[in-house]
């Protein structure tokens, strides 16, 4: 090889952080620490590493389709919910340090029996899947809170806190690639993505922050005489008809949360899924979808509401309580508040 076909290393390129390097070095740099954390995510890594395996193999390994039966929101199940959902209770309940878990697909909360566990977990273990079998993009999610009274027998009002008091939430996107977006303690919002070839998360995207305003809007326009509040529709329609020499917004959306944040979180722009005739009381379910991406938007320097208080201000009701969502770039939910407000006002 001449001296001009030389390959240039750069040293960078062979230094790679991964998901577990990141979180020990968390945790040798605080004194206080006691790993317990760090047991947390490791376990929920390795959930999400055998969950994206299946997601990837779903149409060549009979993994499509249903399941038979539906889950506690009536709605039917998939194969790979089943697979998705035994993965993550089974790889959090070995971290030993868990007392609650709270999943979509099951009625009850699960109280795990352990004298250390003193962390409640929520999750949704295969966010979007009803559109698995045509290869849309689909994700997991989940939010960490501490025990009311952590190394108690757990309860179920462990886990009926509100999002102000969550230390943790992130989320798995199953894509083109696979890619871990975590934020800790409100800190910086941090993407790994799973190298195959190692079969380890690597930092790819650290400290994300989500652009002050977007220009696309992402919401189900198909429900739109349906919506109950008609400040959307407003909104909706400002962007698609902006004044002269004003540039209307693109309309985006994928109908899997993970796969619409997730482009909201790196883009800009915003996310909405209002209350409609239908689901008057919206429909996200609050725990396990709608506190974990409002407090990773909130940690990347956006907002989240329903459009009468930040959804991280509710105290749920139950373990699968809805709520109407809108989230996004700051600038962009202030132009929706502000419809809310003018309407509150008149």
């Amino acid at each position: 090889m001449s001296a001009s076909e030389t390959l240039s290393i750069n040293t960078n390129d062979t230094d790679h952080v991964t998901l577990t390097r990141w979180l020990l070095g968390g945790l040798r740099d605080n004194a206080e620490a006691t790993g317990d954390f760090t047991y947390i995510l490791s376990s929920i890594q390795l959930a999400c590493k055998v969950v994206a395996t299946a997601v990837r193999k779903s149409g060549i390994a009979n993994l499509t389709g249903l399941a038979g039966g539906a889950n506690v929101q009536g709605e039917e199940v998939k194969k790979l919910d089943v697979l998705a959902n035994d993965t993550f209770i089974n790889a959090l309940r070995a971290s030993k340090v868990v007392s609650v878990m709270v999943s979509e697909e099951n009625e009850e909360p699960i109280l795990v029996e352990s004298q250390h566990g003193k962390y409640v977990i929520t999750f949704d273990p295969l966010d979007g899947s009803s559109n698995i079998d045509c290869g849309v993009s689909v994700g997991s999610i989940f939010g960490i809170w501490k025990q009311l009274q952590p190394g108690t027998k757990g309860s179920i009002n462990d886990a009926l806190q509100s999002g102000r008091k969550m230390v943790a939430a992130g989320y798995c996107l199953y894509g083109s690639f696979t890619q871990l977006i975590l934020s800790i303690e409100k800190g910086s919002v941090n993407g790994f993505t799973l190298d195959p070839a190692l079969g380890e998360f690597i930092l790819t995207h650290p400290s994300i922050k989500i652009p002050a305003r977007g220009a696309i809007y992402s919401a189900n326009e198909g429900n739109q005489s349906a919506w109950v509040d008609d400040e959307i529709r407003q909104y909706v329609k400002s962007k698609n008809n902006p004044p002269e020499g004003v540039k209307p917004y693109s309309a985006r959306y994928v109908g899997s949360m993970v796969a619409d944040v997730h482009r909201t979180l790196l883009y800009g722009g915003i996310f909405m899924y209002p209350a409609d005739k239908k689901s008057k009381n919206g429909k996200l379910r609050i725990l396990y979808e709608g506190f974990p991406m409002s407090y990773i938007l909130e940690a990347a320097g956006g907002k989240a509401t329903t459009g009468r208080q930040d959804v991280l201000d509710i105290i749920p009701t139950s373990i699968h309580m809805r709520t109407p969502i809108i989230l996004g770039s700051p600038e962009d939910v202030d132009d929706v508040l502000a419809l809310y407000k003018k309407s509150a006002s008149t």
